[in-house]
């Protein structure tokens, strides 16, 4: 017969009291014999080396721009930094350049770091997509597992050995994933047009690929339709994106979800909302590797647009073939 009180079976046990089951209860331990530690090591790594990577380029403020690609992080361009080089498109850009006013304003207020830090338009940007991925459902758990060991694994000790309250007080900030998830589906179409752009080679009046307008001074003449590596690299990033955002469970309740049933009183047609939730339901099972993959294919297309805008390697396309280079 059950001893347990009516506390014990809501809250689970209080510090110093017995579990039921006999049940291990130091931090970290259990009757597991498996490599269990390995799937939240993995998981601390991956995260810090996306969180690393990410705040170093965010607060470079530069090389965001290697025509015709414009790296996700600084999309889309709110304005354009003439004060930089290679990486400021003003056509690319919604707000044009950046008036030199609010670049001395800024310079005035970082004056005192030991180094350089500009005004990145990446920190208006790299918010949005960091509320969604930061709250999404998948990511609690990894995060909860690998960073505060809460718990680190199934069948594992917590390392916190108090009563459990669930995601109450400063965790309700979660809830505002259903709200990010509209930001992160804008963010879908504004990098499919990203995309667009980057099978267009912006070009002079001579008709030679147009160098950053920090050197030029002018915006580019005209633009050439062709295709590249780095326009495959884009492609394939909003195909990944779009597989998580629209595999993500906020999106599945939006379109079907939330649905007593999707015939519509029609039992021989279940319509095109049941279909898209299927649809939905396929990119659901597969959220995990959709979640890893897009996150670090969205840093390695940074990555590349900032090697081909440094010219560590050679961005193959259709028109330098033209052009004979």
């Amino acid at each position: 017969m059950s001893t347990a009180t009516s506390e014990q079976t809501k809250f689970g046990p209080r510090k110093g009291e017995r579990p039921l089951g006999g049940h291990v209860t130091e931090a970290l331990q259990t009757q597991r014999n498996d490599f269990w530690q390995k799937g939240p090591l993995l998981t601390l790594l991956g995260f810090g080396a996306f969180v690393v990577y990410v705040h170093f380029r965010a607060f470079m403020g530069t090389e965001y721009y290697a025509a015709p690609y414009l790296s996700p992080f600084y999309s889309p361009l709110v304005y354009a930094n003439p004060d930089f080089f290679a990486g400021s498109p003003t056509f690319h850009s919604l707000m044009g350049n950046l008036p030199q006013g609010a670049i001395d304003f800024w310079k005035g207020m970082v004056g005192w770091l030991p180094i350089a830090l500009p005004l990145s338009p990446a920190f208006f940007i790299l918010l949005f997509p960091a509320s969604f991925r930061g709250t999404c459902y998948y990511y609690r758990k990894a995060y909860y597992r690998s960073l505060v060991g809460s718990p680190a694994g199934c069948s594992v000790c917590p390392l916190s050995s108090g009563t459990y309250h669930g995601e109450t007080k400063l965790l309700l900030i979660q809830n505002l994933h259903r709200y990010a998830m509209y930001g992160a589906v804008a963010f879908i179409f504004i990098l499919t047009y990203d995309f667009w752009l980057a099978l267009w080679m912006p070009v002079d009046a001579s008709g030679a690929p147009w160098v950053s307008n920090a050197v030029s001074g002018t915006d580019p003449a005209g633009y050439q339709f062709g295709f590249g590596v780095g326009s495959l690299v884009m492609m394939l990033n909003v195909v990944f994106l779009g597989g998580y955002t629209f595999g993500c469970h906020s999106w599945r309740h939006v379109i079907g979800g939330r649905l007593n049933r999707f015939a519509n009183g029609n039992s021989g047609s279940t319509g095109l909302t049941y279909a898209i939730w299927k649809g939905s339901t396929w990119l659901n099972e597969r959220h995990m590797p959709l979640a890893w993959i897009s996150l670090f294919w969205v840093m390695f297309t940074d990555l590349y647009v900032w090697a081909v805008c440094n010219g560590w390697i050679t961005d193959y396309n259709t028109w330098s073939m033209a052009s004979g280079q």
